[in-house]
């Protein structure tokens, strides 16, 4: 009966083993160059400073257009990050090593995510306490923060297999973001409408609706990128 478990156990601890790995080498090669975090954080601080200036607008103002401002902000630099990670990999020849390596290919799907998600959770770490002292904003709410990770999954979610698809063509900083953005409009919608809803302290019952939309997409989309990511990588 050990050895039936055990021999369960282990199929599953190798597929978390090597998608760490490929977590791991993608966060160990960000701190040694620093390109990626540093290009979406200097464009993510440019648009936050394009807003405060071209908007030039009461408190009351500030805070009714914080949660769109914001998002449009983590998307546009979330796009970067996608394009620059996965083209990163293309370019050096690593992408056709990982397809060549003996396991599942959705490894190289959640090894991806998972350093994608974690870049973008950096930057959004930065950002939120920058725009709170430039616009006076308090941002430093719980079910704003929920918000802002359960959006953030569905984008990389979505934006991981866009960008192992889009990176084969010549055209893929082009590709990457008309492929993304229409498919990812259920995750901006619903996050700024929940976001603003926790800034604006609305009642449960107003936001619940826009978080459960939320919870849906990144199921779905996780699963669905699971199931066809060794499809899209053989195209």
């Amino acid at each position: 009966m050990q050895k039936t478990v055990d021999s369960h156990q282990r199929p599953a601890a190798n597929y978390l083993r090597a998608v760490s790995a490929i977590t791991w080498k993608d966060l160990s090669a960000e701190l040694r160059s620093r390109e990626l975090l540093s290009s979406m954080l200097v464009f993510s601080l440019l648009v936050i400073m394009i807003f405060y200036f071209a908007l030039e607008l009461d408190v009351k103002a500030r805070m009714s257009i914080t949660a769109g401002a914001l998002w449009v902000t983590f998307a546009f630099a979330g796009t970067l990050g996608l394009n620059r990670s996965m083209a990163v990999e293309k370019d050096r020849g690593c992408l056709d090593g990982l397809l060549l390596a003996p396991v599942d290919r959705s490894v190289i799907y959640f090894g991806k995510a998972i350093s994608n998600l974690i870049f973008m959770l950096i930057v959004e770490a930065i950002v939120l306490p920058a725009y709170s002292v430039m616009y006076n904003v308090n941002l430093f709410n719980l079910g704003f923060i929920m918000v802002t990770l359960l959006g953030s999954i569905g984008y990389i979610a979505v934006g991981t297999l866009l960008a192992a698809m889009s990176v084969q063509t010549r055209t893929r900083d082009v590709l990457l973001p008309i492929l993304l953005f229409p498919l990812v409009i259920p995750v901006l919608v619903a996050a700024v409408k929940a976001s603003n809803g926790f800034l604006l302290a609305l009642d449960m019952s107003e936001i619940l609706p826009w978080i459960n939309i939320l919870v849906v997409y990144d199921v779905i989309f996780i699963a669905v990128a699971f199931m066809v990511f060794d499809s899209v990588v053989e195209e």
